[in-house]
């Protein structure tokens, strides 16, 4: 790749790339479906803000801000009744969209509403929009975008270092060469979907020395693809593309506490009907979590120290910066709050987001 350095200079510091207290508006996961059964409710804290989760009679799962708006009791200690949550204090119900409908004391209940938060499942994990109302579909893998997959959950792991950082890691391309001995071209081509998405494409014609391209070098000599598309900064997903053979792996990240990352891995592939095109998929699926969990194994021990600071990029780092550009452009959030972020002369203000409630009483008052 023929980048000319005087373009690589990139000197201002981030506002939300690799910052502990920002994240982009966005999907993200909370926990696996199966772990949430219908009548379950549970505590949960996501991008450092307390929810409660629930699932109701109707299976859908539900997402509440977790404090109830009368007296601030945890929802995570109350009852599922059909499809609404009770309060255990005051057994105050709301619906799930977050309105009270009942309050033993009353013949009608007040106008108040918890704060619900739009919710959705996908590939055996409930994920959680961090606005008002989704701008984006859930992440999805541009190859399989029009076609029914099969999923499976793999490794769960936690970093110590931020998402954006592990991201960044999928287009760097020295790394691929020095660590996993992968790739000996290098020419990422970026597209940018929409203004939450961006891809990397790089193909390859020679024959690395990692062994799973020796062992597909044996019997396929055409070019092989590797593309990447990146959700909101924290959510990958790779494609390793041959003629006859697909491998996509979703590694969807979110930001914890100390600024590290807590990474569910997906392994993903087209749905194929009949008993061989199930045998076929669970083969697939099984050589997919062995190449991520061989990735994660090599680069754990670097997740775990390093603390970035690109002060010397070459030309091999710009989707590097190609990636960190994307981000900035993006509509940052608080950590905890979950407020937007925006910027006055250098100076970063905090707006909440509120929506028209006409009749309804902010959520936080008390009735």
């Amino acid at each position: 790749m023929n980048v000319n350095s005087a373009n690589l200079n990139h000197t201002r510091k981030p506002k939300i790339f690799n910052q502990p207290e920002r994240f982009i508006e966005g999907w993200y996961w909370v926990i696996p479906s199966k772990k949430l059964r219908v009548g379950e409710v549970k505590p949960v804290t996501i991008l450092g803000r307390e929810l409660v989760i629930y699932r109701g009679e109707d299976k859908q799962a539900v997402i509440l801000d977790a404090y109830c708006p009368h007296f601030g009791a945890h929802l995570g200690e109350g009852t599922v009744e059909g499809n609404e949550i009770r309060c255990f204090f005051h057994h105050w119900k709301f619906d799930s969209e977050g309105f009270c409908v009942e309050i033993p004391c009353l013949e009608e209940p007040v106008k108040v509403k918890a704060k619900s938060w739009p919710t959705a499942e996908q590939y055996g994990l409930i994920w959680v929009w961090t606005g008002e109302t989704p701008q984006q579909p859930l992440p999805f893998i541009p190859e399989l975008e029009m076609e029914e997959s099969d999923s499976a959950l793999s490794a769960r792991f936690i970093t110590n270092c931020h998402p954006n950082v592990f991201m960044i890691n999928a287009i760097d391309a020295q790394h691929f060469n020095t660590v996993h001995k992968l790739l000996s071209e290098f020419n990422f081509e970026k597209q940018e979907l929409n203004e939450n998405a961006i891809t990397f494409t790089n193909t390859t014609h020679s024959t690395p020395d990692y062994w799973l391209m020796k062992l597909i070098r044996s019997f396929y000599k055409k070019p092989v693809n590797y593309h990447l598309c990146y959700w909101y900064g924290m959510t990958g997903m790779i494609t390793i593309s041959l003629d006859f053979l697909q491998f996509h792996l979703i590694f969807a990240s979110r930001l914890i506490e100390a600024g590290r990352a807590e990474i569910m891995t997906i392994l993903m592939t087209k749905k194929r009907l009949g008993i061989f095109g199930r045998l076929h998929n669970h083969l697939v699926l099984w050589l997919s979590k062995f190449v991520a969990e061989d990735f994660i194994k090599d680069d754990n021990k670097i997740f775990q120290t390093i603390q970035f600071n690109l002060k010397s990029p070459i030309d091999l780092d710009q989707p590097i910066i190609q990636f960190i550009d994307h981000l900035e452009r993006q509509k940052a959030l608080k950590w905890g709050t979950w407020y937007i972020d925006r910027m006055n002369d250098g100076e970063v203000r905090e707006i909440e987001k509120r929506p028209k409630r006409e009749k309804w009483h902010d959520e936080l008052v008390n009735d």
